[in-house]
């Protein structure tokens, strides 16, 4: 069994000596003090010491914690917003890189296409001649002219694209009417400076024009004198713009039939037209002195084309200044991007029936 002592210096090595070192100490107050209030109030002060203590601890131990949580709570509404915001950004960004892969894709079809053409035309294969050295058809004689509508036009579609794209992420982020007004307006600016550019050509040779040589074979297909016929262009647009009011049902039915009339007018002024070169072409075939003078008059008759052509580029845009008095500007934007969707996917279509093609042969 362990003395006093050896326990005592125990203690002080685990610091459990100074607590009772210091009740001795009261104890010698309590013996030392003849007053009885002198040990009660030293009683009385320590314990108003360690009340203090306790509490300067516990308010201390708990305001950090209170400060610490309203400093987190805007930290972490910030980082949800951040996070929405990269969310929305990425999204954004594939869907770019995507379009920009398309448009790049349908510009390497395209390019294709047209070094095949080129390579046609050196090589004669849709060249005719006579002799007396004019040319029919695609000749080596190229028209500067029409070289360079086809160099506008090439321009042309690239902006219309990009403003595709930009209407579609209008329509997307739900902009304002007059923000998308002025997006609405610079898109039929836009067709107005192709029906200008159409005009110049048709000066330089209408024939050109009217074939639609500077347009793929898809857009060929479906052309009338040089472009879109206003009234199916009418038909495709219409489930696009529903709901419409049943006033705007009257005026879009109403300029659908008047551009079918004015169709149907250029149309027997072609056909007739198509007659009189005929009559003029075969009148006399078996006598060859007057074939000069036929085709001197052949050639004048096919002035009147580029009247034709004019007349019906002026009922396209006619047909389109209206549709956008009668639509609101949202079903305007929504008809503007519906109509370049639809030339696109034409031209689209032209790319990948002739690479198949080209992969065939």
């Amino acid at each position: 069994m362990s003395s006093p002592s050896s326990q005592l210096a125990t203690l002080r090595r685990m610091s459990i000596y100074e607590p009772f070192h210091q009740i001795s100490m009261w104890g010698d107050t309590f013996h030392g003090d003849a007053s009885p209030n002198t040990g009660s109030s030293t009683i009385v002060q320590v314990d108003t010491r360690l009340d203090n203590q306790t509490e300067y601890l516990s308010h201390n131990s708990v305001e950090p914690s209170r400060s610490d949580q309203e400093a987190n709570k805007p930290s972490e509404k910030t980082q949800r917003r951040l996070a929405q915001n990269r969310e929305a950004a990425r999204k954004s960004r594939l869907r770019k890189k995507a379009y920009v892969q398309q448009l790049e894709s349908s510009r390497l079809k395209l390019a294709q296409l047209e070094q095949e053409l080129d390579r046609a035309r050196r090589q004669g294969i849709y060249t005719g001649s006579t002799s007396d050295g004019s040319h029919f058809g695609l000749s080596g004689n190229i028209n500067p002219g029409i070289t360079a509508f086809e160099m506008e036009y090439s321009h042309w579609v690239e902006e219309q694209n990009r403003q595709i794209y930009e209407l579609h992420n209008a329509l997307q982020k739900h902009i304002t009417d007059i923000e998308l007004r002025i997006l609405v307006e610079n898109g039929l600016n836009h067709y107005n400076n192709l029906f200008r550019m159409k005009a110049d050509a048709a000066k330089a040779d209408v024939l050109s024009l009217i074939s639609g040589m500077w347009r793929t074979s898809t857009e060929r297909f479906f052309q009338w004198i040089g472009g879109f016929r206003p009234s199916e262009l009418l038909n495709i647009l219409m489930p696009q713009l529903e709901p419409l009011t049943e006033q705007q049902l009257i005026d879009v039915c109403n300029l659908r039939q008047s551009s079918q009339q004015a169709e149907d007018a250029l149309q027997q002024g072609i056909d007739k037209l198509q007659q009189s070169l005929v009559q003029i072409i075969t009148e006399d075939q078996l006598s060859s002195g007057i074939y000069q003078s036929q085709m001197v008059a052949a050639a004048e008759k096919l002035e009147a084309l580029e009247s034709f052509a004019n007349q019906a580029d002026h009922l396209r845009q006619q047909t389109m200044q209206q549709m956008y008095r009668v639509l609101t500007t949202r079903q305007a934007a929504r008809a503007l991007l519906a109509l370049g969707e639809y030339f696109h996917r034409l031209r689209a279509l032209s790319s990948l029936w002739a690479a198949q093609h080209l992969e065939s042969a």
